[in-house]
């Protein structure tokens, strides 16, 4: 039995965030029920790289998306349909349900009776989740965006000062922005069942793709600029080496601590550059050394490069594409790529493992209407049950994690759980506290500097912190203890690390024989890169996102972001999978959650498009495949520093919004071209409308070129820097940030959650990030630990409030 078998979903929503919401969903059982309309949803026609599908025939992605799922044609809003007729057949259809997923684009959710709230409204034992640029509520909800504006307002193109200071800054290719709204909007379906199946009472998802990309594509710069008063990395900049020009093609190498840049010198040759005296920050110090680091790379091929990298355990990738991802050898010893059940082309197996058993086999996409004759007919189900309750606590209230994690991924997996009501204890040890406490540069000269870090605070409200050394037998019993009074047990160190200890799945079950397990490695827990270190950036390298993000006439430039994000993302779906498969079953589960896995679905259209129509999807600096014209253009503005990096987003998705431009800056001769009203001919003369429409920004400023295109319906959007986004009125009226004491820090704005639930919570953060140790006594006394006991284990180091003195390296003194 699969997860949610027995679980039924309507799926009302267009594209692919909706699509991959779905995708997820269905893969775990649940029986997805596609509403198209007579010329079916628009991605059965769609290709990345324009290539034709024919008549009768659908996309490859498409195929890729809607396997297992079931369609059904619904025609509301044409010339001779029976309105009456298929809105009481929509009705019977949701009266079945347990879900729907929503999203604008289709006649069926542009009619009022299917709108969400009153879907809602008629059918109140259903999740409604809904997927929009901006959310249902604000004053921006009505308008135009596309996932390139989108970028720009949340931060997420100036992100880590992506880009060379000398060209446009830019986007992170590939669609990203979609894959990762749907892989929330799959999360908060999944929470709102784990309180709905209590209550029986539904509610309202209110997914907002902007606060997503701010959640997924820049690192807490609100709350890192209010509690510092400065930025983590100031300015643009190529990263060094990043992604660097070996031999014999292209390899990616980067230095995430003080320890890794220290090897990196040593590695290239450069000793006397290793300064411990000086603070470490990720902000690239060695870009002022480039020059002398590139000849080093340029001297050596890929292999040698990745060979003495993995030796000094500098993280390294290959940086692959779609044509030759799936042949590499790791993703090939794991079969991390499937054959497409109906037309064989190459996609992504799924992005997490639940179990021990190999995933089921996906059905093939529907063919359009393909099961009419079984929702039209006699009713397929009975309605499901109304119960006359009321919400209760939060979806995960009675849910204890230990999150055995650091950095990004694995806490922002913990993170979410503990924002959706789980008591989530963050386990550390004085020895080895989580790195995101030091990466915010503060000395360690300044009191409690472990306690000051943004990032960390940023990442661990609601959380309790424990401290346990497990390296000695006493820290070991500790651990035990924690792990049979916990339900889930979240883990991101390589492989090895727990073997070593003894930790595997068998003698955590034994410990408590229905806990749930996560793993979360970089590259799984087999395959010959299963033990190599992955930083976010190196994810993005050996997923394709590097490959597609930056400008076509230089190296592809490391997006340096998602890579944590989703995979933390995809893991707190597995996790809530894991749940649900518990309460039904009352068996725990082992949970494989390796980053790779989870970067490679969310960029499975490069290899979906190479193998099935011979297409190498490659980066186009700021265009895209989705609108024409798409680009950025600079403006009069100066930016905050005194210099002139202010740039506006245009994205002209339809031939309407085409009209409504050219109208809006004035009928220009250039832009009259009978030609330019088609997307075709648009994107042949992309060179000649970047020419004008760039010189008409630059005329203006930023304010004001929002101003005119977005009252001509036109997706448009400020570059803003990410440290600024709080100050966005959208942001401001659905409260996505919430001001956070703490007893070490300022009082400053944290992000919350990129949906809001109608049954609650109104505020998401309930206590702040913990100090370290803060709850040692308290949990461990829970455990049935005396006080002597808890005196001894402080004695001897193996708990603790202050990390072992370390040097400002990081390395142990």
């Amino acid at each position: 039995m699969e997860p949610l078998d027995g679980y039924v979903i309507a799926d009302f929503s267009s594209g692919i965030a909706g699509a991959y919401c779905t995708k997820l969903l269905a893969d775990a059982g649940a029986e997805v029920i596609k509403v198209e309309a007579p010329e079916g949803d628009r991605l059965r026609n769609w290709s990345a790289s324009n290539t034709d599908i024919p008549p009768g025939a659908d996309g490859a992605l498409f195929g890729f998306l809607a396997g297992s799922k079931r369609s059904v044609v619904a025609d509301i809003g044409s010339a001779g349909a029976d309105d009456a007729g298929e809105i009481d057949f929509l009705n019977e259809l949701l009266a079945g349900a347990d879900a729907v997923v929503w999203s604008r684009g289709s006649r069926v959710t542009e009619h009022p009776l299917f709108a969400p709230e009153a879907i809602l409204r008629r059918h109140p034992h259903l999740t409604v989740t809904t997927i929009t640029p901006f959310g249902l509520s604000g004053p921006w909800q009505s308008l135009p965006a596309t996932e390139f504006t989108l970028q720009a307002w949340s931060g997420g193109i100036i992100g880590l000062g992506r880009g060379a200071p000398d060209r446009a800054p830019v986007f992170v290719g590939g669609q990203v922005g979609e894959w990762l709204a749907g892989a929330y909007a799959a999360a908060g379906t999944l929470a709102s069942r784990s309180r709905t199946v209590r209550t029986g009472v539904g509610e309202l998802v209110d997914l907002s793709m902007l606060e997503t990309q701010i959640l997924t594509l820049t690192y807490y710069s609100v709350a890192f600029h209010e509690s510092l008063g400065r930025l983590m990395r100031p300015g643009r900049g190529l990263m060094v080496p990043g992604v660097a020009t070996a031999k014999d093609g292209l390899v990616a190498v980067g230095c995430g601590t003080a320890q890794q840049w220290f090897d990196l010198c040593a590695m290239v040759g450069h000793p006397e550059w290793i300064d411990e005296s000086a603070p470490f920050s990720i902000s690239g110090k060695a870009a002022d050394l480039a020059s002398e680091i590139s000849p080093w790379f340029a001297a050596h091929t890929v292999d040698e490069i990745r060979d003495v990298a993995t030796a000094f355990r500098i993280p390294n990738s290959l940086v692959v594409n779609g044509e030759d991802i799936a042949g590499t050898e790791h993703y090939a010893a794991r079969g991390s790529f499937v054959p497409n059940p109906r037309e064989g082309y190459t996609q992504p197996g799924p992005p997490y493992r639940l179990g021990t058993e190999p995933p089921r086999t996906p059905a093939p996409a529907p063919r359009l209407d393909e099961h009419r004759e079984r929702y039209r007919t006699a009713a397929h189900r009975a309605p499901k049950l109304e119960s006359a309750g009321t919400p209760d606590e939060l979806p995960l209230s009675g849910v204890r994690v230990l999150d055995m994690t650091a950095f990004w991924a694995g806490p922002s997996c913990a993170h979410l759980l503990a924002m959706l009501g789980a008591e989530v204890i963050h386990l550390e040890s004085t020895t080895r506290p989580d790195g995101a406490r030091m990466i915010a540069g503060v000395p360690i000269t300044e009191d409690q500097w472990w306690e000051r870090s943004p990032i960390f605070s940023s990442l661990n409200t609601n959380k309790k912190s424990v401290t346990v050394d497990f390296r000695s037998d006493s820290g070991i019993e500790v651990l035990h203890r924690l792990i049979r009074h916990c339900d889930v047990v979240i883990e991101n160190y390589t492989p090895r690390v727990l073997e070593q200890i003894g930790l595997d799945y068998g003698k955590v079950r034994a410990l408590r024989e229905d806990v749930i397990m996560v793993r979360m490695p970089g590259f799984g827990l087999d395959g010959p890169w299963r033990d190599n270190p992955a930083f976010a950036y190196i994810i993005e390298d050996a997923s394709g996102i590097t490959w597609l993000t930056g400008h076509p006439d230089q190296n592809p430039v490391e997006p340096y972001c998602f890579g944590d994000s989703n995979a933390g993302l995809h893991a707190v779906n597995a996790v809530l999978l894991a749940l649900e498969n518990r309460r039904r079953t009352g068996a725990g589960m082992l949970v494989e959650a390796a980053m790779a896995d989870a970067a490679t679905n969310v960029a499975a259209e490069q290899v979906i498009e190479y193998s099935a129509y011979g297409k190498l999807l490659m980066r186009e600096g700021n265009r895209g495949p989705a609108a024409a014209p798409q680009n950025l253009y600079r403006t009069t503005d100066a930016d905050e520093y005194g210099g002139n990096d202010s740039w506006v987003a245009v994205a002209v998705a339809d031939d309407e919004q085409w009209l409504g431009l050219r109208e809006a800056i004035g009928r220009p001769e250039w832009a009259m071209e009978p030609e330019l009203t088609t997307a075709r001919g648009r994107r042949l003369h992309h060179d000649l409308i970047d020419k004008y429409l760039g010189a008409w920004c630059a005329q203006r400023g930023a304010g004001e070129v929002v101003e005119i295109l977005w009252g001509a319906g036109v997706p448009v959007a400020k570059v803003m820097q990410p440290h600024r986004v709080a100050e966005l009125p959208q942001l401001e009226s659905r409260a996505f940030y919430e001001y956070v004491e703490h007893p070490v820090n300022p009082t400053v704005r944290h992000s919350t959650v990129p949906f809001t639930l109608s049954n609650g919570p109104e505020r998401w953060h309930l206590r702040h990030a913990p100090l370290l140790g803060e709850h040692n006594r308290e949990v461990l006394t829970e455990l049935g630990f005396t006080e002597s006991e808890i005196a001894a284990l402080e004695s001897d180091g193996i708990i603790g409030h202050a990390p072992a003195m370390r040097n400002s390296t990081g390395r142990q003194r």
